[in-house]
């Protein structure tokens, strides 16, 4: 057979592969492939190289959407495909809504053959396989499908379907009278058993040909599907359908690809998943949103949460949230019912929100180029933002006749997008990615406009403070001494970029724990603001808060009430009792009584922050519940243990909802619950609660974690307390067994010396909670797990922990071993988390230790050996890139 030869475009590396599978609605997903190709194809002018593979052999219909020449020829000779086979192996068997020319011809005369395809290219590499099983019997698995896909000329099995792009197609098979025969004789997973690298070299041959590859991939479960779904590509996009059904197939073969991608290492490369709800316009307002949020009253359970629990799971995130890409990405209409026509065919010159080329560029906007669906759409407007400027820059700089203020204006352009977009990642919480951001910005506005441009102030303004906010506080130090030097030397001694400075310096040297500089310079700043605004100013009363953050630090609590106590008025009389400013304060002064032992009104001052909070965002939203918490510590401090046991069942049921059954969040919310029940007297619900979470445990993360492992001996303590010894001897058995095994894991990397006669960690605590957890939510306690962080003057994190140590410090000093060994038990976990700055983290664990030794206590001092050792064990893990394989 002669072969027209195909002339493709360059890439400049390789391309991707993308599976579209769906659990049904195969009409849907081909059209959504299909549409997804046209817009592929049509990008940079029309040069991008775009496959489709139609894999879907029992329903093929690619190749009616995009009909040819022999296609045209079967859709008008009379219907001749009983003899092919089953039904459901016709070419046209269960496809509607394809574009499909006329009424039958039978004088249409037939083509002289029909072009192959999938099937007939795999079959040629079986017999090509059989082959070198004769003449290279020793071959390995790769050279054997290098040898393969080198001997079958590709370009004979696909066709171009648009004169316009660069768009192929490779259909199903040769449509002939033995389709449904040959498609019913085709054993994939012979072909893997034969030469299990032929998969994985076919996908690495065709990208180093196409940028984009895109399979069709019939739903339900077979051979053909772990093919196209699991060892194919590296991007899977999964459509549903509102029914259970549907959901729970895509779910299904999610997690068995990843599962498999995790286990198998010759399989280990990145699966992204982007699920793709269809068929919602049918629906109502309140239909939709009860498909997708659900009705926590009644129990049901939204496909957003559910979809947010599988990656999370796959992907071992703590926390995601699609809400970004699911409110851009949904099949509407005739696109999720299949029966539109491909935009190929028929171009929208109208793109209105609900239209099919929105649908689809949306889905493109984060599966093309690799971003995770919970990137913001914010995030990906401004990651191209930043892209574009770079190219811009990149063009300017290398371009011969360049002329200088060209360069500059495309430099300032990077810069402000780069803060921009180091600013969401503030906000968001990823401080290293901000301050990559606020990095490069900062430094390109000082090059290109000076120290002391407005734009090169404000950069150094947000570096600092993301510095400090992560701890790298010599680092801060130094950016805010250069500021403020800068802005007196522009502005002036009263300007408010001078006072904000000076006032940034002062909390980093608070940290730092340099007080008497710090406080010298807040008095500083209060003074300049009192004279230059007004007492009653809110650059005042932010000055204010900021002083009474680090007096609170420094352990001067009187005064500091007092400072919170005049802010608060203000911010209440100025912004009123609701607003977020003044609803930061009021949780600072409830923190702030509860550490200075006013529970009564640390109770109702927290009470009604909570109040305000559910009543505003909701019962789930993050700061209802971190106020919640809040609440009930304050309850569990005044022995209220019925309010805590309804706090906590609250947070339980929050957490569900929001992060998962089987979140550590969660997971830690119910071993605290079952605490709480067990100093009730009520040892069964106890009981039950605890079997539940170390059966999740052992689930997620193994017999001999840490986790595991206390949650094993806390339901040992409770069998225990019940009179079932014989049941407790034996899991206390299997504990200290694992905890050994745990201990000859750790000593490989940290040497015996370090964990000789250590105990097993996090079991030195009282009955029913491991040191450091929390009663109410199993998090740490003290203030860092108290506070909110936010703007407008409020602690964060490490602030806490701060203050926590200098707390402890000062009962180290007055002797006051039972006070400090509480509150050394309670930091034990918080001070070694990979997130606390080296600086806190010594000094935490320098103090801790000396409680333990004070104390006498030599398997405490031990057991936080080990932790320490096993946490720096963890973070020399990621530092080399142990991360969830799916995610490399």
């Amino acid at each position: 057979m002669e072969i027209n030869r195909i002339t493709l475009p360059p890439i400049p590396g390789p391309g991707e592969v993308t599976t579209f599978y769906s659990f049904e609605s195969g009409a849907a997903r081909s059209l959504a492939l299909a549409d997804a190709a046209v817009l592929l194809a049509s990008r940079h002018n029309a040069t991008v190289p775009v496959l489709m593979i139609d894999w879907d052999t029992e329903a093929p219909g690619l190749h009616h959407v995009f009909p040819t020449r022999d296609d045209r020829y079967e859709s008008e000779r009379p219907a001749r495909h009983a003899a092919c086979g089953p039904a459901a192996r016709r070419p046209d068997a269960g496809r509607s809504g394809h574009s499909r020319p006329g009424a039958a011809r039978p004088d249409v005369p037939r083509p002289d053959a029909a072009r192959p395809g999938l099937l007939e290219y795999f079959e040629a590499c079986r017999e090509q396989l059989e082959t070198l099983g004769r003449t290279c019997p020793d071959a390995g698995d790769d050279e054997r499908a290098r040898l393969v896909l080198e001997a079958i000329d590709w370009e004979a099995y696909v066709e171009r379907v648009d004169q316009s792009r660069s768009l192929y197609l490779m259909r199903a098979g040769r449509f002939d009278d033995s389709y449904g025969e040959r498609a019913d004789r085709m054993d994939w997973d012979g072909l893997f058993a034969a030469c299990p690298a032929l998969y994985r070299a076919f996908a690495q041959h065709l990208t180093r040909q196409f940028r984009h590859v895109l399979i069709d991939c019939r739903g339900g479960r077979s051979a053909a599907v772990s093919v196209c779904t699991t060892l194919l590509p590296d991007r899977l996009v999964g459509l549903f359908t509102p029914n259970a059904r549907s959901l729970d197939g895509l779910c299904g073969v999610v997690t068995r690809a990843i599962d498999y991608r995790c286990s198998h290492e010759e399989a280990q490369h990145p699966l992204l998943v982007y699920p793709v709800p269809c068929g919602l316009d049918g629906l109502d307002a309140e239909r939709r949103m009860l498909w997708r949020r659900g009705d926590p009253h009644k129990g049901s359970t939204g496909y957003q949460a559910e979809l947010e629990q599988l990656l999370r799971s796959c992907y071992g995130l703590s926390q995601l949230s699609l809400d970004s890409y699911l409110d851009e990405v949904q099949l509407h209409g005739a696109v999720a019912a299949g029966t539109a026509e491909h935009l190929g065919a028929v171009p929208e010159r109208d793109t209105d929100r609900l239209s099919q080329t929105r649908a689809i560029e949306a889905l493109l906007g984060w599966a093309a180029d690799g971003r995770f669906p919970w990137q913001s759409r914010r995030e990906l407007d401004l990651l191209d933002a930043v892209g574009a400027a770079r190219t811009l820059l990149a063009g300017g700089a290398h371009a011969r006749t360049r002329p200088a203020d060209a360069f500059d204006a495309n430099g300032i352009l990077l810069a402000r997008e780069l803060m921009r977009l180091g600013e969401l990642y503030q906000q968001q919480g990823r401080l290293a990615a901000a301050h990559e951001c606020f990095y490069e910005g900062t430094l390109l506005r000082t090059r290109l406009q000076g120290e002391e441009h407005a734009d090169t102030r404000a950069g150094r303004a947000a570096l600092a403070a993301v510095l400090r906010e992560g701890g790298h506080l010599q680092e801060a130090r130094h950016q805010y001494e250069a500021l403020l030097e800068h802005c007196g030397h522009a502005l002036g001694a009263d300007h408010p970029e001078t006072l904000a400075a000076k006032s940034g310096l002062a909390a980093t040297l608070a940290r730092l724990e340099e007080f008497q500089h710090a406080l010298a310079l807040h008095e500083e700043v209060t003074e300049a603001c009192e004279r230059l605004y007004g007492p009653g100013h809110m650059a005042t009363l932010d000055a204010l808060a900021g002083q009474a953050r680090t007096l609170a630090s420094h352990g001067e609590y009187s005064r500091a009430r007092m400072l919170y106590e005049r802010v608060l008025e203000g911010r209440q009389r100025l912004l009123g009792t609701e607003h977020e400013d003044t609803l930061r304060c009021t949780q600072l002064l409830a923190t702030l009584l509860h550490d200075m032992g006013d529970l009564g009104n640390a109770r109702k001052l927290q009470e009604f922050v909570l109040k305000v909070r559910e009543r505003r965002l909701g019962p789930d939203a993050g700061v209802t519940l971190q106020a919640r918490e809040a609440l009930a510590e304050i309850f569990a401090a005044q022995g209220d243990l019925g309010a805590v046991r309804e706090m906590q069942q609250s947070l339980a049921s929050a957490r569900t909802r929001r992060l998962g059954a089987d979140h550590p969040d969660t997971l830690g919310v119910l071993l605290s619950l079952a605490s709480t029940l067990s100093q009730q007297g009520e040892l069964e619900q106890a009981r039950q609660l605890q079997q539940h979470v170390v059966s999740q445990h052992e689930r997620l993360h193994g017999m001999d974690d840490h986790e595991t492992l206390r949650s094993k001996r806390m339901l040992a303590e409770t069998l225990s307390s019940q009179g079932h010894s014989g049941a407790a001897r034996r899991l206390e058995q299997s504990v200290e067994e694992g905890g050994n095994r745990l201990l000859q894991l750790r000593a490989m990397s940290a040497g015996l010396q370090d964990t000789l006669g250590a105990g097993i960690p996090g079991f030195t605590g009282a009955a029913g909670n491991a040191p450091g957890a929390s009663p109410v939510s199993g998090a740490a306690t003290g203030a860092d797990a108290r506070t909110v962080r936010g703007a407008g003057g409020q602690p964060t994190p490490h602030e806490a922990i701060e203050h926590r140590l200098g707390q402890l410090h000062k009962l180290v000093e007055a002797g006051r071993r039972r006070e400090a060994r509480v509150l050394a038990d309670s930091l034990r976990e918080t001070i070694l988390r990979p997130t606390v700055a080296q600086a806190l983290r010594r000094r935490g664990v320098a103090l801790i230790k000396q409680v333990y030794l004070d104390d006498g206590d030599k398997d405490a001092l031990l057991a936080f050996a080990e932790d320490e050792v096993a946490s720096l064990e963890g973070a020399l893990l990621e530092a080399a890139g142990g991360r969830p394989l799916a995610l490399r």
